[in-house]
């Protein structure tokens, strides 16, 4: 018991003898301070006594998708810390493929009684995907906020980047210097922020051909794949759903021994951490985390306090970040051979181009 207490008011910064105030249930101690001991004894990972055990509802669960996209233990930053800040303790819930389902989860903070819930992606954003623990969640009248967007009529309030805005501004980055052939890498069909931004893209683009949108898992393997069939397709610059799609695209891209940007242009979205390490430094569109992650907490919060919170959806807006893996579009040059293929080369040194319609490879004379 001794160590107990030496523990939890060294974690608060009070003396022993305050702890043992509020573990007694004592007056003269203030709501602020005995709210923090409570939260101490959560962290440290020791029982509250039993006269306050219904107090466990101090307790808010943060469902993450994946911890492998830095953008995700970033919003957990963000969120957490603004959680801390009002004696709420974060329950950090964390999917594996073949782990724990994000409906284990929901099932397990209801176990645990807790106040409310942010989920930091999750199955919401996939139209196609399951969504019965959402409405469990709702019929017990639990607060909850989704960051990101989500499928319609789950009736829980958002925060958002902007996608469209998003979009708009990485496309008119790449026009701007001069680039004509922009494909999208996006996820899954059913995803709903690349649904946004496709639709961003064909209001810009009216004539965006089909073969110009490639979908793709959430990897870097998968923007690899991805982007190589964008790049045999003539794509000059690629707009990505994410920054490890963008890294694949990068990688793509140098595997057929094409520069980037020298050749091919990338812009990613998010701006997760060590975009700019990346080599070369990764043109992206920022999430501002750090708006995002405090307003969503200050959503649940006024929900935990008994406000209704209108389903809505705020939506923020993104900023575009220019570094090195843009840049000015190839100057191409195009020949009609004798099948009638329009073939297209960005210099003289490649003896090697694609059909800009039927797509094979062909061999050329180069011109003088």
């Amino acid at each position: 018991m001794t160590r107990r207490l030496a523990e939890v008011a060294k974690k608060v910064g009070v003396s022993e003898a305050t702890v043992s105030r509020v573990l007694n249930g004592k007056p003269g101690v203030s709501d602020a301070t005995r709210q923090a001991v409570l939260t101490a004894l959560d962290v440290l990972g020791y029982e509250r006594p039993t006269q306050l055990r219904g107090e466990r509802a101090r307790l808010v669960g943060l469902v993450l998708p994946e911890l492998q996209n830095p953008i995700f233990p970033a919003f957990a930053e963000v969120i957490g810390g603004a959680l801390a800040q009002l004696g709420l303790t974060p329950v950090l819930c964390t999917q594996t493929k073949g782990g724990v389902s994000e409906a284990d989860y929901v099932e397990l903070l209801l176990q645990q009684q807790v106040s409310g819930v942010v989920f930091a992606g999750g199955l919401y954003a996939q139209a196609d995907a399951p969504h019965n623990h959402y409405r469990l969640l709702a019929d017990r009248n639990i607060p909850v906020v989704l960051v990101n967007a989500a499928i319609e009529h789950l009736g829980f309030p958002a925060v958002s980047c902007d996608d469209a805005v998003a979009v708009e501004q990485a496309w008119r980055h790449l026009a701007s210097l001069g680039h004509e052939r922009i494909g999208l890498v996006l996820g899954p069909g059913d995803h709903i922020p690349s649904a946004r931004k496709l639709a961003a893209a064909r209001a810009i683009a009216a004539d965006l051909p089909d073969e110009f949108v490639a979908r793709a898992i959430f990897s870097i393997e998968g923007g690899h794949a991805a982007a190589s069939r964008l790049i045999d397709r003539g794509v000059t610059g690629i707009i990505c759903a994410s920054d490890p799609l963008a890294l694949g695209a990068v990688r793509a891209a140098r595997r057929k021994g094409f520069d980037v940007p020298g050749r091919i242009s990338v812009v990613g979205y998010d701006d997760s951490a060590f975009m700019n390490c990346t080599e070369p430094p990764l043109t992206t569109v920022r999430q501002p985390i750090e708006a995002m992650g405090r307003a969503a907490v200050e959503l649940l919060n006024v929900q935990i306090g008994g406000t209704a919170v209108p389903a809505e959806e705020l939506l923020f807006e993104p900023e575009l970040v220019v570094r090195g893996s843009t840049g000015q579009a190839p100057r191409d040059w195009h020949q009609e051979d004798p099948r009638g293929c329009q073939i297209i080369s960005d210099s003289a040194r490649h003896l090697a181009a694609r059909c800009r319609r039927c797509l094979s490879v062909r061999r050329p004379q180069l011109l003088p």
